[in-house]
């Protein structure tokens, strides 16, 4: 894995000790600019950044790193009297832990921040038993073989594909995939389900399952058929 930037440099002590006891490879920066001129090829791993000790180049450091087109996950350390910055700066971290802080937590925030970010990395496809979903341009293929579907029924299939074995009532598909601003009927569900399978083919039709009396499974259910 790449290198994590940390600012300020030197790092608080207790922030340093923490970064090493986890095994995290990490680089200390300055600034902005000197993030910019030791940034690895691939790019940094994650950023944490203590705000309390200089709150002015944190906020630049982090505002450099999320203008980018593939944003750095953040992780902020700040005061309690700090809490009133992060008022419209959403944009500007993933997460945040107040100092002085215990080295399990930031432990454990900073392996969530990393595996989110590992997980949107991965979740550009979705790959099931021959389907493969492409999430950026939106096609669809199963076996090779492109399907021509509609947009609902591609976001239909995508939710029901990140989510297999799982058993989704018609209500909560109307909800999760059309909106709660619709006003559909759950036989609207029904027929998207329908042309999902004609279009999977008989041999892949069966991906997607009814289970009687509550709604459908896309896949194997990890308790079994």
């Amino acid at each position: 894995m790449e290198p994590l930037v940390v600012f300020p440099e030197p790092p608080p002590p207790d922030l340093a000790r923490t970064l090493d006891l986890g095994g995290y490879r990490w680089k200390a920066v300055a600034s902005a600019e000197d993030a910019a001129s030791h940034e690895p090829a691939d790019g940094w791993a994650g950023a944490v950044v203590a705000c309390d000790t200089d709150p002015e180049g944190a906020w630049a450091l982090c505002r450099a790193l999320r203008k980018r087109d593939d944003p750095t996950r953040l992780l902020l350390l700040l005061g309690g009297g700090q809490l009133g910055e992060l008022e419209l700066r959403d944009d500007l971290y993933d997460d945040f832990c107040l100092t002085p802080f215990h080295p399990v937590e930031v432990e454990a925030r900073l392996r969530h921040l990393l595996f989110q970010g590992l997980a949107q990395t991965k979740a550009e496809t979705i790959e099931y038993s021959g389907l493969a979903l492409n999430v950026e341009t939106y096609q669809a293929s199963i076996e090779g073989r492109p399907l021509d579907l509609t947009y609902m029924e591609y976001e239909l299939l995508k939710f029901l594909a990140q989510n297999p074995g799982k058993v989704f009532t018609r209500e909560i598909l109307l909800s999760r995939v059309w909106g709660y601003e619709y006003y559909g009927g759950a036989r609207t569900v029904d027929v998207h389900i329908r042309r999902l399978r004609a279009k999977l083919g008989e041999e892949q039709a069966n991906l997607i399952q009814t289970v009687r009396s509550v709604g459908y499974r896309f896949g194997q259910s990890r308790w079994g058929a």
